[in-house]
């Protein structure tokens, strides 16, 4: 069973520890208390907390192409227009899949998510998840719920809003007409619990650099010792070791010294051995190859997309190496599946926007 701790939509103004904060009792009476006093009835216990509306704002990327999950860097410049602030100074948090293949998000100012949950930590509250009121809304039908005195929109509905009254007498008009309205004072007594045990997919805003850490085990200060005591042992056969490890060492140097006088072009060693055997091994073979799988990039997959290549370096043991500047994420996404259906072992690395265009690092590695 979840203990809720809902920060309210009076406190956001003047964030401490007298935060006006509403919990449950296990029969499901609202407690109203705040913040500081809250937290000795919790009394160490994980926490699920719960923030208005009014703190973040809620979005939706367009259908993504792909069936696989896209990169949060990804998502987030896919909904850059829409934000009124650089992508650096907020948080955003990413929801599963819905039907329409588009993926909700969640954005928070990370300044003041961070000074959030230093509060809440000050406080001594564990915190396990963080949600959004509107957010809890079940999403098989669109809803307006009046709670704690506040309208919230969202369920079914292509948003998720806070309003008061006055605002949604204005807006109401222009809402949808299958709106199914619920009212906490006139028709459902137990909408407390209907919220916070809805169906819907709520987004956990503790995410990346705000992923919850997992606490310490009870054992891991005698695992310690003994993991002491085995480093101490092995310490000491090691010294016996040092210097057949030495003269090792410096036989393998020579080795390696002459391999790379006989072959420059191979910077990175890892077998000596195996890779010495293999280029005596390849001498007689044509360099065509390469040519002919670049030629086959360059038609079957490149030629077919709308990108521009920038620059074409080969490098023996990694492949071609292709600089490209494209439109979108999503247009190199459809390029990696193309090239993949294409039998060509292709993958994207560094990729990075700039103005309106997107650069990115296009690997055909060696077969």
């Amino acid at each position: 069973m979840k203990t809720w701790l809902y920060l309210t939509a009076e406190g956001l103004d003047a964030p401490c520890a007298n935060w006006p904060c509403c919990v449950w009792s296990p029969t499901g009476e609202r407690r109203r208390l705040p913040l500081h006093k809250a937290a000795g009835e919790l009394n160490g216990r994980l926490v699920d907390v719960l923030l208005p509306m009014e703190m973040c704002s809620w979005l939706r990327s367009d259908p993504w192409p792909s069936r696989r999950q896209p990169r949060p860097q990804a998502l987030a410049f896919a909904i850059e227009e829409q934000l009124s602030e650089s992508l650096e100074a907020l948080h955003i948090g990413i929801g599963p899949r819905d039907r329409q293949h588009r993926y909700p998000m969640m954005v928070t100012q990370r300044a003041r998510f961070q000074a959030l949950l230093t509060l809440l930590a000050e406080q001594g509250i564990d915190v396990r998840t963080v949600h959004v009121d509107a957010d809890l809304l079940t999403d098989d039908q669109a809803l307006g719920v009046r709670w704690f005195g506040r309208w919230l929109l969202g369920g079914g509905l292509p948003a998720r809003v806070s309003l008061s009254a006055g605002a949604l007498a204005a807006l109401k008009p222009g809402l949808p007409e299958a709106i199914h309205w619920l009212d906490e004072e006139r028709d459902c007594p137990g909408i407390d619990e209907w919220i916070l045990k809805g169906g819907g997919r709520p987004i956990d805003l503790l995410q990346g650099a705000f992923r919850r850490r997992r606490s310490p085990l009870p054992w891991r200060g005698a695992s310690a010792m003994v993991l002491g005591l085995l480093v101490l042992t092995w310490a000491f056969g090691e010294a016996r070791l040092r210097f057949l490890e030495s003269e090792t060492w410096l036989l393998y140097a020579r080795s390696e010294q002459r391999f790379r006088s006989l072959y420059p072009g191979q910077e990175r060693i890892v077998d000596l051995a195996a890779q010495f055997q293999a280029m005596q091994s390849r001498r007689g073979q044509s360099q065509d190859t390469q040519v002919a799988r670049l030629a086959r990039l360059t038609e079957q997959v490149i030629g077919a997309s709308n990108v521009e290549v920038q620059r074409i370096d080969f490098r023996e043991g990694e492949g071609w190496k292709i600089q490209l500047t494209a439109n979108s994420f999503v247009e190199l996404e459809q390029l990696r599946e193309r090239g993949q259906q294409n039998g060509l072992p292709v993958t994207l690395g560094s990729a990075s926007k700039q103005n309106n265009r997107v650069q990115a690092i296009l690997t055909l590695e060696n077969s």
